[in-house]
């Protein structure tokens, strides 16, 4: 499938289950209840709330057009109750956007990055590619979020572990997350826009499809054609070494290196997760009072294996 036409799905999927997901009263309008043949708003009523014609948002939706302009796109944002992100990859879907794309960037860890990683100190770090392959860590970040794996895994590139494909697939990280679905939910948003951003890599395509087939939940997350930007989050981790903490995850844009970032987790200085965190550099037992049973069913593919190693 060529760029344009994959483009065309996308900006057409996105604007269309978005615009089903607005019910008539969120946006002022009169329900008609089940005089309504679509769920959510109609084409003709998004295109009077953004201001454009309905033949022209309908070929906006079809594909037929794709190069609206920054201002129809801010007006459709509007009307579908857009966040910044999600407007932000609206805009990446539009013609223009992928006109400028360039071929896909090579994903390494430069004696650079292994500078800044160091630069942090004792938190822990994770490098991310764009997929959310782990291409490498420092010996925090490992024994934070995936001390059940080899230290030198990201090293393997055929079989890097993926952030994504270990939030649903593998038991001891969803136990990480005390409010896993959040988790699930900022996982695919990302994921949502690392797509808008490279509809051709044939990877990212592979693990998209590898988790709709493998985690329901993913699935219907997918669905809904949310979006989340990369900055910062905040969760309550749950580690078997160090116990509960609550954590700040920063995502930092590594300069000249496309697609790739480092998480950074940090704590509330003086508190004890950030003295939870600095016991991460030395080696640990398991905390007394986790329990190491009771853990939520996880979706595995049929061999009952999850490939968290690709």
């Amino acid at each position: 499938m060529d760029e344009t036409t994959h483009g065309k799905s996308l900006l057409g999927e996105f604007l269309s289950t978005r615009r089903a997901q607005l019910k008539p009263a969120d946006v002022g309008l009169r329900d008609y209840g089940d005089r309504r043949r679509v769920p959510g708003l109609r084409r003709e009523e998004l295109a009077r709330l953004a201001g454009v014609s309905v033949a022209y948002y309908i070929r906006l939706e079809q594909g037929q057009s794709l190069n609206a302009s920054p201002q129809v796109l801010d007006a459709l944002a509007a009307a579908l109750r857009l966040d910044d992100a999600e407007r932000r990859h609206l805009h990446t879907l539009s013609g223009d956007a992928r006109q400028s794309r360039r071929r896909l960037p090579a994903e390494r860890v430069t004696p650079a990055v292994r500078q800044l990683v160091d630069a942090m100190g004792d938190s822990p770090v994770v490098v991310l590619g764009r997929r959310s392959d782990v291409l490498g860590w420092n010996r925090a970040g490992h024994a934070l979020f995936a001390g059940h794996l080899a230290p030198d895994s990201p090293d393997r590139k055929a079989t890097r572990p993926n952030t994504a494909r270990l939030v649903f697939l593998d038991a001891h990280t969803r136990d990480l997350y005390v409010d896993w679905p959040r988790k699930a939910r900022d996982v695919v948003g990302k994921l949502r826009q690392a797509v808008g951003e490279y509809p051709d890599d044939p990877r990212l395509a592979s693990l998209i499809g590898e988790l709709t087939m493998h985690s329901p939940q993913f699935a219907k997350l997918w669905a809904e054609h949310r979006v989340r930007g990369w900055d910062m989050a905040e969760y309550r981790m749950r580690h078997p070494m160090v116990g509960e903490l609550d954590v700040l995850q920063h995502s930092i844009p590594v300069p000249r290196e496309p697609g790739v970032r480092l998480v950074v987790t940090t704590a509330e200085p003086g508190s004890p997760a950030q003295a939870a965190l600095r016991l991460l550099n030395q080696p640990l037992e398991p905390a007394a009072d986790t329990p190491a049973t009771d853990r939520p069913a996880v979706d595995t593919p049929a061999c009952g294996v999850p490939p968290v190693h690709r």
